[in-house]
């Protein structure tokens, strides 16, 4: 959410507008949020929290290419789905002791108002490879429920995100954006608990997954595991 005064070579910011992004990533097991450390030139601030990948907006970009660069900037992270969700507008969402000293360090105005716009995303873990850049001196995957108080406001963005997440996962049937082509009920129902955040009945589950219309058999099971190999099933995306 910062932008390095001493640059030369960056756009003009919007000091009242930024985009900020919550990279879900699902390891088969946990539900994780992708996070960055935050860095002062080549000092990395480790008194501070980890914060989402953001910056403010350039005055001459709208805001969803805005929220596309500022992951590829910081993350190098590109080439994936990016979902405007909500935007946080408090007063004193940057008013925090540790957060007006970052600000004061890197922003030309650190006294302005911010609104930030919330982005979030699915991916597979194993498809992406965060490699921090700019003014992030590092990345992070951390699970769900292990994330420690962060900088700003952003524990507030990912609980919102999360939120969005269960809805979709409800209504838009989005898990096959963290599960493989072919894949498990095992898996497909231990991705269902950990965004929901509860257990699950593991008959009752299968029951309903086969009744569904997205859920699709294959004539396949599981190749090289050491216990009785599962069917697989495929998503109908249609």
């Amino acid at each position: 959410m910062a932008t390095l005064k001493l640059n030369k070579h960056m756009s003009i910011k919007n000091s009242h507008i930024s985009v900020d992004c919550v990279i879900f990533g699902f390891d088969f097991e946990n539900l994780k949020v992708l996070f960055i450390e935050q860095k002062i030139d080549d000092t990395l601030e480790r008194e501070l929290r980890l914060a989402l990948p953001g910056d403010l907006v350039n005055l001459d970009e709208n805001l969803d290419s805005a929220a596309y660069r500022v992951l590829t900037e910081l993350t190098s992270i590109d080439k994936i789905y990016l979902k405007q969700f909500r935007a946080f507008g408090n007063p004193n969402r940057l008013k925090n002791e540790k957060d007006q000293f970052w600000i004061k360090k890197v922003r030309a105005n650190p006294d302005a108002r911010v609104i930030t716009i919330g982005y979030f995303t699915l991916v597979k873990m194993d498809d992406v490879a965060p490699k921090a850049s700019s003014f992030a001196g590092n990345t992070h995957w951390v699970n769900i429920d292990e994330i420690p108080e962060l900088a700003f406001d952003h524990n507030q963005i990912v609980d919102q995100a999360m939120e969005t997440l269960r809805e979709d996962l409800e209504y838009k049937q989005i898990g096959y954006d963290l599960l493989p082509k072919k894949f498990t009920l095992s898996q497909l129902q231990r991705l269902y608990e950990v965004v929901l955040g509860a257990k699950l009945d593991k008959r009752n589950f299968r029951k309903k997954m086969k009744k569904t219309e997205f859920v699709v058999p294959l004539n396949e099971k599981q190749q090289g595991v050491l216990h009785k190999p599962a069917q697989l099933f495929k998503f109908n995306k249609s």
